[in-house]
């Protein structure tokens, strides 16, 4: 059957938004690869390719019959966890643990299970059967999400797989669960934050509990998350130790604990000083000279920001985050708007995933987040990047061509 395809179904919102992505991209990846004996770098060549493959990746995908994504979601998720296994028991690829390579081309299974584990779930939601409130619908919610993500940080990649677990609660409290059981969610992570002292935790054990008294739960209720909370607290440090040491370093480098500007405080440092120099208007393209000269880390991949504040200043990097900001707002009222239920929950986790991974990024490169190793989705040099960017952005997409359609 063939798809009719009209013009007025298109969001031309989130198509504006990512072709000035994709400028703000190529710009700054030229940039940040620019060399005085190489003009256009292959890196940046590389890029041009990426772009051009994700544009026609989403552009396609925007049309799919919603109901064909529901059908693949499972399929593709057993398939994306074989890869992941393959990664960890067989050691193969990049000697990093994240990537296939094939053909010199680098594939990262990661990337690519962001979109497809929000489809999973969407899917598994979607039942009508299946109530958001109901401890067996959170704990295989929990389990789909919970299985990746133990692989993933495994390779070891915390960024990413902290992505995953950000998609749990916006999902379901999008399908209908209550504020008390989002409430019974969060707890447990502000008692682990808190637990590192003794009087923050106490604070927040005190907090947790008021709340409780007061929603006249049932004692069951009451003592069962008192118990949860404060077992948390206990276990905390476990987890700590089995960090690896480099996490722990940038986490602590992050809080401030710890000062090493000849190590892992190097990057915020260097990421500091590019973004303070660039002022109000920025240096100009190809002036930067923290970028030029090389003195900041990772400035085509995970502090791209940086390059954008420095050479393009305040005013070019506030410009990039309000084109964020609309494109994660137009996704919102997609995810509102459609009838399609599993379209709305795909919809509202894809935001969810681009929100997490551009506040966190853009957040490190400021010195208010530790250093995670996410990119910034659309902007950061990486094929397997790109190519799930634009997928997820096609995705989006297709909710608000099939807005009115109920499968």
């Amino acid at each position: 059957m063939m798809l009719e395809i009209k013009h007025s179904k298109v969001d031309w919102t989130i198509v504006f938004c990512v072709f000035l992505f994709a400028l703000y991209s190529l710009l700054a990846v030229y940039s940040a690869t620019f060399t005085a004996e190489s003009k256009v770098s292959l890196t940046f060549q590389k890029q041009v390719v990426w772009i051009l493959v994700g544009l026609v990746v989403g552009g396609v995908v925007t049309f799919v019959p919603t109901s064909w994504l529901a059908a693949i979601a499972y399929p593709a998720y057993s398939f994306l966890l074989i890869l992941l296994l393959m990664l960890e028991a067989l050691k193969l690829g990049d000697p990093t643990g994240r990537w296939f390579v094939i053909a010199g081309i680098k594939f990262q299974p990661s990337e690519f299970m962001k979109p497809i584990l929000v489809m999973t779930v969407a899917r598994y939601l979607n039942n009508n059967l299946r109530s958001p409130d109901d401890i067996k619908t959170l704990a295989s919610v929990f389990v789909i999400i919970a299985i990746p993500f133990v692989l993933v940080l495994k390779q070891p990649d915390l960024g990413t797989s902290l992505t995953f677990l950000a998609i749990y609660i916006p999902m379901l409290y999008w399908r209908g669960m209550s504020a008390f059981k989002v409430f019974m969610l969060l707890a447990p992570f502000f008692t682990f934050v808190a637990s590192f002292n003794f009087w923050s935790f106490f604070l927040v054990i005190l907090l947790i509990s008021l709340v409780l008294f007061l929603s006249r739960r049932g004692v069951l209720i009451f003592w069962s998350a008192f118990s949860l909370n404060v077992s948390v607290g206990l276990i905390a440090p476990m987890v700590w130790n089995r960090l690896h040491e480099y996490q722990q370093q940038r986490i602590l480098t992050f809080l401030g604990l710890v000062s090493d500007p000849k190590g892992m405080g190097y990057q915020i440092i260097q990421s500091k000083v590019a973004i303070g120099s660039g002022g109000a208007f920025g240096k100009g393209f190809l002036h930067g000279s923290q970028t030029q000269l090389r003195f900041l880390p990772a400035q085509h991949t995970d502090f791209i920001f940086s390059v954008i504040a420095e050479e393009w200043g305040f005013v070019g990097a506030i410009l990039l985050i309000l084109i964020f900001v609309l494109f994660l707002y137009r996704g919102i009222y997609i995810a509102h708007a459609t009838k399609n239920r599993f379209a709305g929950l795909m919809t509202i986790g894809l935001v969810t995933i681009f929100a997490f991974q551009i506040f966190v990024n853009v957040g490190m490169t400021l010195g208010i987040m530790p250093v995670t190793g996410l990119p910034l989705p659309f902007i950061s040099y990486g094929g397997s990047s790109m190519l799930t960017s634009m997928l997820m952005a096609g995705l989006i997409a297709n909710t608000y061509v099939h807005r009115y359609s109920y499968n």
